[in-house]
C-alpha cells in the first residue's frame, strides 16, 4: 500500500508542479493541472490560482489546497455539467489532487470556516518572508547603480523574483476577496482588516502584467518596459485620448483604473467590438504613430503632443486603399473635404477602420468589402458624432445586444463558407463555386450599394448554393448567385486568352518568315503581297480571342457589370466582321493579281485599312503604356471617341489601372526584349524555317502511289502527314525557343549587373585578410551612425588619419565581436579561432589601430627573422623596413603595436611608489629607439640578430603577469624583468650612454642595491590584462592563421558579410527613427525541435540521426562539446547525467536542421542586432543614462539587459510565429507544444498566434466557437494569453497556410512585414543590415514606392549530397541572378515565398500578404505580387543582405516539391490575376511575365511534345512506308532544320539552359576556375540525368493540373535523406509521371528501329534519336541511380519482395495506397473529375492504337494483302487474347464452387493456345519475330482502352466491366515493374556498381572526407543507444 501511496504522490506532484531546469531564471513549460485547463472555461483566473498552488505547495500545502478547491469552484460555476471539451477530465484531476491533499492530512476534518483565516496569515507571511517591502526597491538601486556594472544576473534574478512573488500574492489577495462575498459584511470585515486591504489593493497595483500586454504596456505601468516613457510614445497616447466634439459615454462604461477614456472605448461602445480587437488595433495605432512622429522629430516638450504630419502620414497611408475605391466608384468619401478634416478625425477614421479590419477574420480577404463596410460604418459615425450622448450604431444591434462580429461580419462570413464547403475539399470545378476573388470584386461597381445598410440578407449576394451533388455523371443543380467578372474554367485556352498578343505575334512572324523563306529570300512586290497575308490572320485570332472571351465569361454574365458583357459582345460583333471583311478584301486582291491587276484598288484599300487599324492600335499602346503619354490619355478620357477607345481596347479593373513604367526602364526593358527577339527570330529563320521550304515544296509535289498500309489519310493531300511530321519539331521549337534565348540574355545580363553591384569581390579568406582594415570605414559609413567626434576628426586634415581610423576601429569592434561571438555561439568555431577572429577595444592607450590576432599571427616571427638576416645582409634600415612592410601590412602592424603595447605595459606595471627608476628606464629606452630609428641608425644601435633574446625574456614576463597574482609569482615577475634589463643593458643596447649618464647609472646604482623593479602593480583592470593576454598571444603564436575560420560556413558567412560593406545600400538610420517591423513564420505540425526519441531512433540501416549529424558536422560537434565543457570523446550517453546539456544537445542537432527552433533563433537575431545598436547609439551620443565612458564602446557587456536598448528593439520588432493548431497540441499534449512553449520561455519577444477551439453543447448540440489567440512565454513557465479575438467560424475555409497568415497578421506590428518560412535561418550579421533594407521603402526604384522588397537566400541544404547540390545550386541562381533581372530591368519579380519584406500598411489593406481561395491559389505566395503590381505596387530585389533556406534534399522530397509548384502554375494559368496581368501589361513587360511564370512551364512541356512530335512523325513515316518512298528519291527527312530542332530540344533537356544561370552565378561570385571545376563536378555526377528527369516532372504536374486539377499542397519532409527508398514507393510516386511515358518513348523508338529506313544505318539513327534514349532511360531509372544504397544485392532482394507483395494485396476500406496497388490506382485517378478532362484523356489515348494499324500491314504472315480484313482480323486476335486473359485471372471467390472445371478450362485454353500458335507457325507465313512485333502491336492497344476506360470510370463501372478493367491494369502495372526491375537487379550483381552509386550521390562529402560509407553501411559506433 505504501508503494501505491508514493507512486501516488508522484503523481499528484507532477500534476501540481512544473520543474525547472537547473539554475534557469525562467521556468520550464509547465506540464501539470495548471498548464491543461481547458479553454473553453475561458478564465484565466483558474490558471493563475493554480500556479500560485504550485509556487507555495512547499511552503504550506494547506493554503495550496484551498486555492486548488477554490479553483475548482470556480470551474463548476463556469460549466457545472461539464459540457465543454476536457474540463470533465480537468475536474476529475483537480478534485483527485484535492481529495490526495485532504487525505494526507494528519487531523481528522478540515475545517473550511478558518480557510479565510489561514489564508490570511499566509499572506502576512508570505510577505514577510519574501521582504516585499524591500523588493522593489533593492532592484530600483541596482538599476540606478548602473546595469552595466557587472550585476547583470543579479539584477534579472531580482526582477524575476519581484514579479513572481506579487503575482502569487495578487492571486491570494483576489481569492481572499472572492471568499469573503460569500460570508457576512460584519465578518468579512473581522477577518479583513481595512489596513490589510490597503496592503493587498498596493500589492495588486505593484504586480506588473496583470493585464498582460504585448508590446506597449497602455493599460497597466510597467517598471522594467521602458517603451511607455519614450515622449513618441506618450505623444501617440495622448492624441488617441478622448477629444472635445466626441459624445459622452453612459455612465455604465467605465475604463480601466490605470488609464483615461479614449476613442478607442468610444467605438467599442458605439459599434461593439470585441474587447481584445480593441487593445489589440489601440496597441496597433499607438505603434504606428509613434513611429511615424519618430521619423518627423524626437518630441522634447514635458508632456508630448504628436505632430499632426505624423497623424496625417498614417491616415492617409492606412486608407488610400479606401480613397482609390470612392475615387473608381465616383462616390464622396465619409469626409467631404479633406484639408478639413482634424487631427483627431483623422485617428478617429484610422481607428474604426483598423477595428474593422481586426475583427473581420476570413473577410479581410476582401479588401474592397472592407472600404464598403467603413464607408457605411464612417456615415453611421459622423452621426452618432452629433449626439449628446453615445447610441450604439444601429448596424451593429441585435435585440439587446451590440455585436460587429454578429450583425457585420458573421453574415458574410456565412455565405463565404458556404460558398468553400462547396468546392468539395477542392475538387469541384472553380466555375461551380464563388471563391474569394468574387466576393470581393463585387463590391467594384455601384451595384454592391444594393447590399444597403444593415445588409439586406435577402439580396442574391447572400444566397447560399445547394450542395453540389456527389454523383460525378451529374451537374449541381439549385439556385447559387454566379461568380463575378471572371470565370476560372479548366482548360489550355486560357494560355491563349490571357497571352494572345504573344501567341498572335509568334504565328504571325512565323507566317511572314515561312513566306519569306518559300520565296527563297527575295523581298519583292510579290513577297510584300503574301506576307500581307498576316492580316486575316491576326484578325481571325483576335476573333478567335473575343470567342473566348465570351465563352470564358459563361457562368459570371448575372453578375458581372452590364458595361463589361456590352463590351465582350461589342468586340465579337467588331472582330466578326473585320475578320470578314479583311478577308474578303484580300481574296479579292489576290483574285485582282491573278487577273493582273497590278493597280488594284481592291489591294491599296486593303493596305490602306490595315494601316489605319495598325497605327490606331500603336496609338492605344503608346498612351496607355508610356507615362507621358498616359497623363495625356488621362486628361482625354472626357473625350468620347478616345474613351471609347480606350474601353473598347482594354477593359477596365478597380485593379490593373496605371501599370506603366517610368520612360527610361520601359525603354531598359524593351531593348532587352528587341535583342532577346532578334536572336529568336534570326535562328527560327536561318536554322528552322528556311531550311524546311525547299523539302516542303519537294513532298508537296511528291506522288506516291503504294504505301505499306491501307491507307485512308495520305492520299490526294498533298502528303500532308509527311509534312507535317516533318514540321511538328520544328514548330515546337519554334514555339518555346524564346524561352531559351531569354534565358541566355537574360543570365549574361544578371552577371554584369551583379558584377556592377560588387557581387564576389570577396570570394576568399585571403580577400578578407588583405581588405580587413577598410572593413570598420565601409561599416561606418554603411551600417552605423557615426558619432559626432568622427566628423571632427576627419575634417582636421590628414594628419588625423589614424585617429579617424582608430575610431572607426573601435565603433567596429563591438559589432565585428559579436558576430564572431554568435559564431561561436553556433559552433562554426572553438575558442581559439574565438580569441584570434576577436577585435580589440582600441581603447586610447594606444596611438595605433589594434587589428584582430587571426591577422597578426604569426608575423612576429617572420619580421624577427627578417630583422636577423638583415644583420647578415647588411641592409639599410629603409631596406629593412620595406622588407617587413612591402608584401604584408599586418607584419608592420604586428611590430608596431608590439613595439607600442611593450612600452605601455611596462610603464603601466612599473607605475607604482618606488618604481620611479623602472619608469625612467622604460622611457630612456624607447627615447633612444626613436632618436635612433629618427637618424636612421637602428641597425648600429641595436643588436638584432638579439631579438630572439628579447622576444623569449618579454614573453616569460606577460606568461607569468596573465595569470592571478601570488607572492611567487611577483617575485618570478621581478626576475623576469631584471632578466629583460639585464638583456637590453648587456646585448641589445649599443648607445653611446654618456648623453644619459645620469639616468644609466642611477638604474646601475638601483640594480646593484636590488631595488629596480622591486615593486610591481599587478595588471587588475580588465584593459591592462586584456592588453598583456593579447601581446603574450601574439609574441607566442607561430602557426599562420591564414585558414582561420575552418569551417566552410562560418567563412561564407564573413565573406558575404564583408562584401556587402562595399555594396551600394542606403544609409542607416538611428534605431530610433528606424522604420519599424515584424518577422511572420506560418507553422502547422512540422518539427518544432529534435526529441533524444528522435535523435537515437534508428533508421533500417542502423543509423541514429544523431550519428548521422556527427559525422556530416565533425568539427561543430567538438566545438559544441567544448562550450559545454566536455571532452570532445564524450558519447551522448554520457551527456545524460546533465539536463541541460541534454536541452543544448536537441538544440544543437535542431539548429542543423529544418526546424522552428532554428527558425526562431534565426529571427530572434534582429532583435539582438537592434539592442546592440540602440545601446551603442546611446553611448557615442554620450547618454549618461546608458552607462557611457568616454570611447569604451567595444564593451558591450550586458547591452541586451539595457532596459532602454530592450525597449527601442521591441518598439521596432516584432515576431510572430502564427502555430494554427498550437492549442489542439496543447490539449494533447503534443511534444511540439511543450517544445514551441520553450522557445516562448527562451526568447521574450517572441510571440505565438493560434486558433483555439471551444466546444459546449449548446439545446444538446455541440457548439464549436473559435478564437484567434496571441500568447507569450511568462516568468512562470507558462503561456500568458495577450489577446483572444472571437472568430465568426472555423477560419481555414480556403488553403491552410494563408488561411493560417490572416488569422495572425493582425497581431503584426510595423511599417514592414517579413514573411519568414519554417525551414529558414537567419544570421546575426545580416540582421545588423535590416534597418538599411527598410529604407529601401523610401528610395527611388522607379515610378512607385517599393511595396515589397525582395531578399537574397542562401540555401543552406546543399553540402552533402549531388541532389541537394542541384537543387542548392538551381535555387540559388534563380534567387540571385535571376530575380536580379526580374526587378531591374524587366520590372516583373513577384514574390515567390519567403523571406522577402512586405510594406505592411499597403497590403494589409488590399487583402494581405497572400490569397487563400482553394486549390486556386495553392501557390499562395506568387498570387500576393501577382495582387501588389496590379494594384500599383513595386517589387524590388537587394542583394546586400540574405536569408537562410532550406531546401529538399532527397529525390522524392525533390520531386514532390516540384510537382506542387508545377501544379501550382497549372492553377495559375487558369486565374484572373494571370489573365489580367498578361492582358494590362505592355507587350515587352507582358513577354518578361510570361517566360518567367507560366510560359516557362508551357515551355518545359513543349521540349517534351517536340520529342513525342519527332517520334510519332518517324513512326508514321515508318509505319506507312512513307519514309522510305520519299528517302529513296532525295535525303529530307534528315536536314538542318530538324537537327537544330533536336539538339536545342536536347539541351533544353538535359539542363544546360538551366544550368547557365547557375554558372555565371558561380563564375561571380566563386571566381572562374572554381565555377569550372564546380560545372563539371556536376556533369560528372549525372546533373543531366537529374535535370531531364525534373523535365517529366514538371511536365508531367503542369499539363495534369490544367487537365483536370488535383494540385495540392503537399508536405515535403523537409528532414534528413540518407536513407534508401523502397522499389515500390519510387514505382508508386513515379509511374504515372514517368514511367510510362518513359516506357512510350522506348515503345517509338523500337518501332522506328524495327520498321524504319535509315540510309545511313546505325550511326544515323543513333544520332537522331540519343536525346529520346536519354529522356526516356532518365526517366525510368533516375529515381534508383539517385536513391541511396540502390544497387546493393540485399536491398534489391528485399525490394522486390515488398514490391511483390504491394502489387498483389487487395485494396479495401481504410487500406492505403502504400499499402496495396489497389488503393494506390484508386487514388491515382481520382484527379480525372470532370466532363472536358474525360474527353481531353480520351483523344489524347488515340495515339495508343496507331501501333496496332500500322504493324499488322509489316508481318509476314499478311504478305502484300493491304485491306482492312487484316487489320480487323488483328482485333479478332486481340478479343482471344484478352479472353484468354479472363479465363486466367477468373474471380478466385466465383471459382470456389468449381475449381476442378475451372481448372480443366485454363489447362485447356492454354494447350489449345499453344497448339493454334504452333500449328500457324508451321503450316503459315507466321514467324517467330511476327509473334514478337505482335506484342509491340497489342501492349499500346490495350494500354489505349484501359487509358480510355479509366477516364470514363463511372461508365465502365456502370457497366460491370471495372473488375476486368482493374486486372488488365493491374498487368500492365507489373509487367512494367519487371522491365524496370531487370536491369536494377543486374545491376546489382556487380559490387561495383554500389560503389560508383555511392560516390556519386555523395560527392561533396567524400570531398569533405566525411565517412558517408559508414554512415550508409550501418556500421554505428553507437550501438549500445
Amino acid at each position: 500500500m505504501s508503494r501505491v501511496e508514493d507512486l501516488w504522490e508522484r503523481l499528484v506532484r507532477a500534476a501540481l508542479r512544473g520543474r525547472a531546469p537547473g539554475g534557469g531564471l525562467y521556468r520550464q513549460p509547465e506540464t501539470g493541472l495548471a498548464a491543461n485547463v481547458p479553454s473553453s472555461l475561458g478564465n484565466k483566473d483558474i490558471d493563475d490560482i493554480l500556479r500560485a498552488a504550485d509556487e507555495i505547495q512547499d511552503d504550506d500545502p494547506n493554503i495550496a489546497r484551498i486555492l486548488c478547491e477554490h479553483a475548482y469552484s470556480l470551474a463548476q460555476n463556469l460549466d457545472p455539467n461539464s459540457e465543454g471539451r476536457g474540463v470533465l477530465q480537468f475536474k476529475t484531476g483537480l478534485m483527485s489532487v484535492i481529495k490526495q491533499k485532504l487525505a494526507k492530512k494528519e487531523a481528522g476534518g478540515i475545517d473550511r470556516t478558518q480557510d479565510i483565516a489561514r489564508l490570511r496569515e499566509f499572506y502576512k507571511l508570505y510577505r514577510q518572508k519574501n521582504n516585499v517591502d524591500r523588493l522593489r526597491d533593492e532592484e530600483m538601486e541596482l538599476r540606478q547603480s548602473g546595469v552595466f556594472s557587472g550585476n547583470l544576473g543579479e539584477l534579472e534574478r531580482k526582477t524575476v523574483k519581484r514579479k513572481r512573488v506579487l503575482a502569487t500574492l495578487r492571486v491570494i489577495g483576489n481569492v481572499l476577496g472572492q471568499l469573503t462575498k460569500d460570508v457576512s459584511a460584519e465578518e468579512a470585515q473581522s477577518l479583513i482588516p481595512e489596513e490589510l486591504k490597503r496592503v493587498i489593493e498596493s500589492d495588486a497595483a505593484m504586480a506588473e502584467d496583470t493585464l498582460p500586454y504585448n508590446i506597449i504596456p497602455l493599460d497597466a505601468p510597467s517598471l522594467t518596459n521602458r517603451i511607455a516613457s519614450f515622449p513618441e510614445v506618450q505623444a501617440a497616447v495622448s492624441s488617441l485620448k478622448y477629444f472635445r466634439g466626441l459624445p459622452k459615454l453612459p455612465g455604465t462604461f467605465a475604463p480601466p483604473p490605470s488609464r483615461s477614456l479614449d476613442i478607442f472605448d468610444f467605438l467599442q461602445y458605439t459599434f461593439g467590438f470585441q474587447k481584445d480587437n480593441v487593445s489589440n488595433q489601440r496597441e496597433q495605432v499607438v505603434h504606428l504613430l509613434a513611429n511615424e512622429q519618430s521619423r518627423l522629430r524626437i518630441p522634447e516638450d514635458p508632456e508630448p503632443i504628436l505632430d499632426e504630419a505624423a497623424a496625417q502620414r498614417v491616415f492617409l497611408k492606412s486608407l488610400d486603399n479606401y480613397i482609390k475605391w470612392c475615387n473608381y466608384l465616383g462616390i464622396l468619401p465619409v469626409w467631404s473635404n479633406l484639408e478639413a478634416v482634424s487631427k483627431e478625425k483623422m485617428l478617429l477614421f484610422v481607428s474604426l477602420y483598423f477595428l474593422i479590419w481586426g475583427e473581420a477574420a476570413n473577410v479581410r480577404f476582401l479588401p474592397e468589402c472592407l472600404c464598403y463596410i467603413f464607408h457605411n460604418m464612417g456615415k453611421e459615425l459622423e452621426e452618432v458624432l452629433r449626439q449628446q450622448v453615445v447610441q450604439p450604431a444601429k448596424s451593429c444591434i441585435s435585440g439587446s445586444d451590440v455585436s460587429f462580429l454578429d450583425q457585420v461580419i458573421q453574415p458574410l462570413y456565412e455565405v463565404i463558407s458556404a460558398e468553400a464547403v462547396n468546392n468539395d475539399n477542392g475538387r469541384a470545378p472553380h466555375s461551380a463555386w464563388r471563391n474569394y476573388d468574387d466576393f470581393n470584386e463585387f463590391f467594384w461597381s455601384l451595384s454592391c450599394f444594393d447590399l444597403r445598410w444593415p445588409w439586406n440578407l435577402t439580396s442574391k449576394f447572400f444566397l447560399k448554393p445547394a450542395r453540389r451533388s456527389k454523383n460525378v455523371l451529374k451537374s449541381g443543380g439549385g439556385k447559387r448567385c454566379g461568380k463575378t467578372s471572371f470565370v476560372e474554367h479548366r482548360t489550355f485556352l486560357h494560355l491563349y486568352h490571357s497571352f494572345h498578343r504573344l501567341w498572335i505575334f509568334l504565328f504571325v512572324m512565323f507566317q511572314g518568315l515561312t513566306i519569306i523563306a518559300f520565296n527563297r529570300g527575295n523581298i519583292n512586290s510579290k513577297t510584300i503581297r503574301e506576307v500581307l497575308s498576316v492580316g486575316p490572320t491576326y484578325f481571325v485570332m483576335k476573333f478567335f480571342e473575343s470567342i473566348l472571351d465570351i465563352v470564358m465569361m459563361y457562368g459570371a454574365y448575372a453578375t458581372s457589370r452590364h458595361l463589361a458583357v456590352t463590351r465582350i459582345f461589342l468586340r465579337f460583333l467588331s472582330y466578326a466582321l473585320l475578320s470578314v471583311f479583311i478577308c474578303f478584301l484580300y481574296v479579292k486582291a489576290l483574285e485582282d493579281k491573278s487577273n493582273n491587276n497590278n493597280t488594284s484598288v481592291v489591294y491599296k484599300l486593303y493596305v490602306i485599312v490595315l494601316l489605319i487599324f495598325a497605327g490606331a492600335k500603336f496609338f492605344l499602346s503608346v498612351l496607355l503604356h508610356i507615362p507621358a503619354c498616359h497623363r495625356v490619355s488621362d486628361r482625354c478620357n472626357s473625350w468620347p471617341l478616345v474613351g471609347w477607345m480606350k474601353w473598347m481596347h482594354q477593359e477596365h479593373y478597380y485593379v490593373g489601372r496605371g501599370m506603366y513604367e517610368r520612360a527610361s526602364d520601359f525603354l531598359k526593358y524593351m531593348i532587352f526584349w528587341l535583342v532577346v527577339l532578334g536572336c529568336k527570330f534570326s535562328f527560327a529563320y536561318f536554322l528552322l524555317i528556311n531550311p524546311l521550304a525547299e523539302p516542303t515544296r519537294f513532298l508537296v509535289n511528291l506522288r506516291i502511289d503504294q504505301y505499306s498500309w491501307h491507307d485512308i489519310v495520305s492520299k490526294n493531300n498533298h502528303n500532308a502527314f509527311t509534312v507535317l511530321s516533318l514540321w511538328a519539331p520544328v514548330v515546337a521549337i519554334y514555339l518555346m525557343d524564346l524561352q531559351v534565348f531569354y534565358t541566355i540574355v537574360s543570365a549574361i545580363l544578371g552577371f554584369l549587373m551583379g558584377a556592377r553591384d560588387r557581387l564576389g569581390e570577396i570570394r576568399s579568406l585571403d580577400a578578407v585578410q588583405q581588405l580587413f582594415e577598410k572593413f570598420p570605414a565601409a561599416f561606418m559609413n554603411t551600417l552605423h551612425i557615426p558619432p559626432p567626434q568622427r566628423e571632427s576628426v576627419q575634417s582636421s586634415g590628414s594628419g588625423q588619419v589614424v585617429e579617424k581610423k582608430k575610431t572607426d576601429a573601435a565603433q567596429f569592434a563591438p559589432f565585428w565581436n559579436e558576430i564572431i561571438r554568435n559564431l561561436r555561439e553556433e559552433d562554426y568555431i572553438d575558442d581559439l579561432e574565438l580569441e584570434l577572429l576577436q577585435m580589440p577595444k582600441n581603447s586610447r592607450s594606444l596611438a595605433l589601430v589594434q587589428w584582430p590576432l587571426f591577422l597578426l599571427a604569426s608575423k612576429i616571427f617572420l619580421a624577427k627573422d627578417i630583422a636577423v638576416e638583415s644583420k647578415e645582409t647588411k641592409d639599410s634600415q629603409e631596406e629593412l623596413w620595406e622588407r617587413i612592410s612591402r608584401d604584408d601590412d599586418y607584419m608592420k602592424y604586428a611590430v608596431e603595436e608590439c613595439f607600442y603595447s611593450i612600452k605601455f605595459i611596462l610603464t603601466e606595471i612599473l607605475d607604482d611608489e618606488g618604481n620611479n627608476e623602472g619608469k625612467k628606464w622604460v622611457a630612456r629606452i624607447y627615447e633612444d629607439i626613436q632618436e635612433s630609428i629618427a637618424k636612421r641608425n637602428i641597425l648600429v644601435d641595436l643588436q638584432l640578430d638579439k631579438l630572439p633574446l628579447v622576444i623569449q625574456k618579454v614573453t616569460a614576463l606577460l606568461g607569468i603577469l596573465k595569470k592571478d597574482q601570488t607572492p611567487d609569482l611577483e617575485a618570478g615577475a621581478v626576475k623576469a624583468i631584471l632578466d629583460l634589463y639585464d638583456v637590453m643593458r648587456m646585448d641589445v643596447l649599443s648607445f653611446n650612454m654618456r648623453d644619459n649618464y645620469d639616468t644609466w647609472n642611477m638604474l646601475a646604482k638601483a640594480r646593484t642595491e636590488g631595488r629596480l623593479f622591486q615593486k610591481l602593480k599587478w595588471p587588475k583592470e580588465a584593459e591592462l590584462k586584456a592588453q598583456v593576454s593579447r601581446l603574450y598571444s601574439l609574441l607566442t603564436i607561430k602557426d599562420s592563421a591564414a585558414n582561420i575560420p575552418k569551417n566552410l560556413e562560418a567563412r561564407r558567412r564573413l565573406q558575404f558579410f564583408t562584401n556587402s560593406l562595399f555594396m551600394e545600400m542606403p544609409v542607416a538610420k538611428p534605431v530610433r527613427e528606424m522604420l519599424s517591423f515584424s518577422v511572420f513564420t506560418p507553422y502547422y505540425s512540422e518539427i518544432v525541435l529534435y526529441s533524444m526519441q528522435e535523435l537515437l531512433k534508428k533508421n533500417e540501416d542502423g543509423i541514429t540521426t544523431l550519428f548521422y549529424l556527427q559525422k556530416i558536422y565533425p568539427d561543430e560537434w567538438k566545438n559544441f562539446l567544448a562550450r559545454i565543457g566536455r571532452d570532445e570523446t564524450t558519447s551522448e550517453l554520457e551527456l545524460g547525467d546533465n539536463p541541460n546539456h541534454i536541452l543544448e544537445l536537441r538544440f544543437w542537432a535542431s539548429y542543423r536542421g529544418q526546424t522552428l527552433a532554428r527558425t526562431v533563433r534565426g529571427m530572434m537575431y534582429y532583435r539582438k542586432a537592434l539592442m546592440l545598436q540602440a545601446y551603442l547609439e546611446r553611448m557615442s551620443a554620450g547618454d549618461v543614462e546608458a552607462g557611457i565612458v568616454g570611447n569604451e564602446t567595444a564593451d558591450v557587456q550586458g547591452f541586451e539587459l539595457s532596459p532602454e536598448a530592450r525597449a527601442q528593439a521591441d518598439l521596432k520588432f516584432t515576431y510572430v510565429v502564427t502555430c494554427q493548431i498550437y492549442g489542439k497540441q496543447k490539449e494533447d499534449q503534443k511534444p511540439e507544444a511543450a517544445d514551441i512553449a520553450m522557445l516562448m520561455q527562451r526568447n521574450e519577444a517572441l510571440r505565438v498566434a493560434f486558433i483555439d477551439e471551444v466546444e459546449s453543447l449548446k439545446e444538446g448540440r455541440v457548439h464549436t466557437e473559435y478564437f484567434s489567440k496571441l500568447v507569450k512565454g511568462d516568468i512562470n513557465g507558462k503561456d500568458k494569453e495577450i489577446y483572444s479575438i472571437k472568430l465568426p467560424g472555423n477560419p481555414k475555409i480556403g488553403e491552410g497556410k494563408p488561411e493560417n497568415q490572416n488569422h495572425a497578421v493582425v497581431f503584426t506590428r510595423g511599417n514592414a512585414v517579413q514573411t519568414i518560412d519554417m525551414n529558414q535561418d537567419n544570421y546575426f550579421e545580416e540582421a545588423l543590415k535590416m534597418r538599411n533594407l527598410l529604407e529601401e521603402l523610401n528610395c527611388d526604384h522607379g515610378l512607385r514606392s517599393p511595396t515589397i522588397l525582395g531578399v537574397r537566400e542562401h540555401v543552406f541544404t546543399g553540402s552533402v549530397s549531388s541532389l541537394a547540390s542541384f537543387m542548392s545550386n538551381q535555387e540559388s541562381s534563380f534567387v540571385t541572378l535571376g530575380q536580379r533581372v526580374l526587378a531591374n530591368p524587366l520590372k516583373v519579380r513577384m514574390h515567390y515565398g519567403h523571406p522577402d519584406v512586405f510594406d505592411r500598411v499597403f497590403h494589409i489593406t488590399r487583402g494581405g500578404i497572400s490569397k487563400a481561395s482553394r486549390v486556386i491559389n495553392i501557390s499562395e505566395d506568387i498570387f500576393s505580387g501577382f495582387n501588389t503590381t496590379l494594384r500599383q505596387g513595386n517589387v524590388t530585389h537587394h542583394e546586400y543582405i540574405q536569408v537562410g533556406k532550406g531546401r529538399d534534399v532527397g529525390l522524392n522530397q525533390i520531386a514532390v516539391f516540384e510537382g506542387k509548384v508545377a501544379g501550382g502554375n497549372g492553377e495559375q494559368v487558369l486565374s484572373r490575376d494571370v489573365y489580367r496581368l498578361g492582358q494590362l501589361f505592355d507587350f515587352f513587360r507582358m513577354l518578361s511575365f510570361y517566360f518567367t511564370t507560366v510560359g516557362y512551364y508551357l515551355c518545359t512541356m513543349l521540349t517534351v511534345l517536340t520529342v513525342y512530335a519527332f517520334l510519332y512523325g518517324r513512326v508514321y513515316l515508318a509505319l506507312s512506308g512513307v519514309g522510305e518512298a520519299v528517302q529513296t528519291r532525295a535525303d529530307i527527312l534528315g536536314n538542318k532544320a530538324l537537327t537544330a530542332a533536336l539538339n536545342a530540344q536536347f539541351l533544353f533537356q538535359i539542363g544546360i539552359f538551366t544550368a547557365l544561370p547557375m554558372i555565371l552565378c558561380f563564375i561571380l561570385e566563386q571566381g572562374f576556375l572554381r565555377a569550372m571545376v564546380s560545372f563539371v563536378t556536376m556533369q560528372f555526377q549525372l546533373s543531366t540525368v537529374y535535370f531531364t528527369f525534373s523535365l517529366g516532372t514538371r511536365t508531367h504536374y503542369f499539363g495534369r493540373t490544367i487537365l483536370h486539377g488535383g494540385a495540392r499542397y503537399q508536405a515535403t519532409g523537409r528532414g534528413f535523406v540518407v536513407r534508401h527508398i523502397k522499389f515500390s514507393e519510387n514505382y508508386r510516386l513515379y509511374s504515372r509521371s514517368h514511367f510510362v511515358k518513359g516506357l512510350e518513348i522506348v515503345l517509338l523508338l523500337v518501332v522506328y528501329l524495327s520498321y524504319g529506313y535509315n540510309e545511313g544505318g546505325a550511326l544515323s539513327y543513333i544520332l537522331l534519336t540519343v536525346s529520346s534514349w536519354f529522356l526516356a532511360i532518365s526517366w525510368l531509372f533516375a529515381p534508383y541511380l539517385f536513391n541511396p544504397s540502390g544497387f546493393e544485392w540485399q536491398k534489391t532482394v528485399e525490394d522486390f519482395r515488398d514490391w511483390t507483395n504491394w502489387l498483389l494485396y487487395r485494396g479495401g476500406i481504410g487500406v492505403k495506397g502504400q499499402e496495396s496497388w489497389e488503393a494506390w490506382w484508386d487514388e491515382e485517378l481520382s484527379h480525372m473529375r470532370n466532363f472536358s478532362g474525360r474527353v481531353m484523356e480520351t483523344i489524347l489515348s488515340l495515339r495508343f492504337f496507331i501501333f496496332q494499324y500500322g504493324i499488322v500491314y509489316k508481318l509476314n504472315v499478311q504478305g502484300d494483302d493491304r485491306s482492312l480484313t487484316v487489320y480487323g482480323f488483328s482485333w479478332i486476335v486481340f478479343a482471344v487474347l484478352i479472353v484468354l486473359f479472363k479465363v486466367f485471372t477468373f474471380s478466385q471467390k466465383i471459382s470456389v464452387n468449381f475449381q476442378l472445371v475451372l481448372r480443366f478450362v485454363q489447362g485447356l485454353a492454354f494447350l489449345l493456345a499453344v497448339a493454334g500458335v504452333s500449328v500457324a507457325v508451321a503450316m503459315t507465313s507466321l514467324s517467330i519475330s511476327d509473334i514478337f512485333a505482335c506484342i509491340l502491336a497489342f501492349l499500346p492497344t490495350g494500354w489505349g482502352i484501359l487509358s480510355i476506360a479509366c477516364a470514363w470510370k463511372p461508365v465502365v463501372k456502370k457497366m460491370g466491366l471495372w473488375k476486368s478493367t482493374r486486372s488488365i491494369a493491374r498487368l500492365y502495372d507489373a509487367t512494367m515493374g519487371i522491365l524496370i526491375f531487370i536491369p536494377i537487379a543486374l545491376s546489382s550483381w556487380f559490387p561495383f556498381a554500389s560503389t560508383f552509386q555511392t560516390r556519386l550521390m555523395f560527392n561533396q562529402a567524400f570531398s569533405r572526407g566525411l565517412e558517408i560509407s559508414l554512415i550508409l553501411a550501418g556500421n554505428n559506433p553507437n550501438t549500445g543507444i
